[in-house]
């Protein structure tokens, strides 16, 4: 990446704003962003990034174009107008989460107009984010992901190449699956510690300091689970279920059976039934403590 690079960005959402943010805080050169609501174009009217008002305006003036939308019908959607639009040579970075399929069919579509592509879906949380302290999981060949290392340095503090395209969502599938996986089991540990009369609060803490510490329970446990508090404008069960739907489809497309990632999908299904889709994942430790899953 040149300095003098104009970098674009689509998608300005609960982990894009943040992202765009530190990019225009800390790239030299210009940067352009597009987003379909006014609110979070507003959210970063005091940096540099420059709003534009059509996908095509941007792809057209950007040298790298980074990518963080709903899932993998939204980016191939955007990556058919930026194929028709940006000037060959250009660099997709997609920080979304897609299919593994998907991604490797958008490098496809793109690379027919002599476009690059990265899919480098995002870790960690949106305070993560704020503070340019996400993970990153790239999947490029060798030379496009030398070019775009310095746009991640920007947004995150790891960042690891898996190999090909593709291989940035197959790392990042098996990362959200673990995190689903643990909230639920300590969920259900943290609902069989109050019940035989030790407090979330102490039970946390003395596990930090053992074998059973974890991101989920430093960051899910201690800042939401222990203490029911549960945050706006957070990745949602419904979000879940969407990952959890690719981390199935690869393992179709592999012939791996995932008999315990299918009962953490039964939990998160539940949830959304039970009145907490728009909330914050981590609330599933709400059907432990009242016992809807010992229904099903």
């Amino acid at each position: 990446m040149k300095t003098t690079d104009t970098i674009g960005f689509i998608g300005l959402g609960v982990m894009g704003g943040p992202m765009c943010r530190n990019i225009a805080t800390k790239h030299p050169g210009r940067v352009l962003c597009f987003d379909l609501s006014a609110d979070a174009l507003a959210a970063l009217a005091d940096t540099k990034a420059e709003p534009v008002d059509t996908v095509e305006a941007l792809a057209a003036a950007c040298d790298i174009i980074c990518l963080s939308l709903p899932g993998g019908p939204q980016v191939q959607k955007v990556a058919a107008l930026i194929a028709a639009t940006a000037a060959p040579g250009t660099v997709v970075v997609d920080l979304s989460t897609t299919t593994v399929a998907s991604a490797r069919e958008t490098a496809e579509t793109l690379a027919a107009s002599d476009i690059a592509f990265a899919d480098c879906p995002v870790a960690r949380t949106r305070e993560a984010a704020q503070q340019g302290k996400l993970s990153i999981m790239v999947g490029a060949d060798p030379a496009v992901y030398e070019r775009i290392r310095p746009v991640l340095d920007y947004i995150a503090s790891d960042v690891t190449h898996g190999g090909a395209v593709g291989a940035g969502q197959v790392l990042k599938l098996v990362n959200n699956m673990l995190v689903f996986a643990n909230t639920v089991a300590l969920a259900e540990m943290i609902v069989l510690g109050e019940k035989a009369g030790v407090t979330a609060e102490t039970l946390l803490d003395a596990v930090s300091k053992g074998s059973g510490d974890s991101f989920v329970l430093r960051n899910h446990g201690m800042k939401s689970m222990g203490p029911r508090q549960f945050p706006d404008r957070s990745f949602p069960p419904e979000y879940v279920l969407k990952d959890i739907g690719y981390v199935f489809d690869l393992a179709a497309d592999t012939g791996v059976r995932l008999p315990a990632a299918a009962r953490v999908r039964d939990y998160y299904e539940a949830s959304v039934a039970n009145g907490m889709a728009g909330k914050y994942f981590p609330g599933v430790i709400t059907l432990v403590e009242n016992g809807t899953m010992e229904e099903s």
